[in-house]
């Protein structure tokens, strides 16, 4: 129940609304619920299309999660959604959170996603900015759609088929590298006796610099460029900041909302 007196009716102090809302975006099952529209939006839009070009609309960390799966025996599409759902109820299992979903919390993470989009496409023209002042790249406008999730320039074509795309680049890059190699990097610091907080910083640079490096990997890899790899360095080290201090749901929003944008909205047409 929502507090708005000082005092609970159990006597304890009360939480404010924003205390109570900043906890519950956090929270797993609320991160859940905010992620399964996103992602019934991207495997249904791939299943509508496959007939075009199914592979072609899967991001390179969709690729190597499903691969890992087909290796391990298991090559069913809905696998992997029903896996990441079930991490995340697990989590929220383990750690006893309260089995509610609140809409304005749901409201608000959309809320946040977007404005944290909009931040990083400024921090993203910034960095253009800084980069041709250095005459370091082109001044070509299509080099400020260099999207993190998508690599290299984003190509032009039909919107509904490149947001579907992005949408995925967004809950599955989310997921490899946030969801799961976040809590594995910032395990291995722990262990290595490094304090709480600098080891979240640890793990949250080096799977920053590990998302940036793996747009370079691969036959479909992107060459080489400081370019873009410095921004998506940055933008790596952006989306961990949101995943230790906002949540995953918020992460996840945020990273599909950016490439839309990017991607979709203001990429030049032709």
């Amino acid at each position: 129940m929502s507090c708005v007196s000082e005092q609970d009716w159990c006597g304890t102090p009360a939480r404010s609304l924003s205390d109570d809302y900043w906890e519950d975006t956090r929270r797993p099952l609320s991160c859940l619920a905010f992620l399964l529209p996103w992602m019934v939006v991207y495997e249904g839009g791939v299943l509508l299309m496959s007939q075009q070009d199914a592979d072609h609309l899967r991001n390179g960390a969709d690729f190597w999660l499903r691969a890992l799966l087909t290796r391990t025996g298991f090559s069913q599409t809905w696998l992997l959604p029903v896996l990441v759902a079930g991490i995340l109820l697990v989590w929220h299992i383990v750690r006893r959170h309260p089995w509610r979903i609140r809409l304005e919390t749901q409201v608000g993470m959309l809320a946040e996603s977007l404005v944290l989009a909009a931040m990083l496409v400024a921090a993203g023209q910034l960095h253009h900015l800084l980069f041709v002042s250095l005459q370091s790249v082109e001044t070509d406008p299509r080099l400020l759609a260099t999207a993190p999730a998508a690599g290299g320039l984003l190509a032009s074509g039909p919107a509904v088929p490149h947001a579907v795309s992005c949408i995925g680049a967004g809950v599955y890059e989310e997921v490899l590298f946030r969801l799961l190699l976040v809590p594995a990097a910032l395990t291995a610091f722990r262990l290595l006796e490094f304090p709480e907080r600098p080891a979240a910083a640890m793990a949250a640079i080096t799977t920053a610099f590990v998302f940036a490096l793996a747009h370079h990997v691969g036959p479909a890899a992107d060459a080489f460029s400081l370019y873009t790899f410095s921004f998506r360095a940055a933008a790596g080290l952006f989306f961990a900041g949101i995943f230790f201090l906002r949540g995953f749901g918020i992460a996840v929003g945020c990273h599909a909302a950016y490439d839309i944008l990017i991607g979709v909205l203001m990429l030049p047409n032709g």
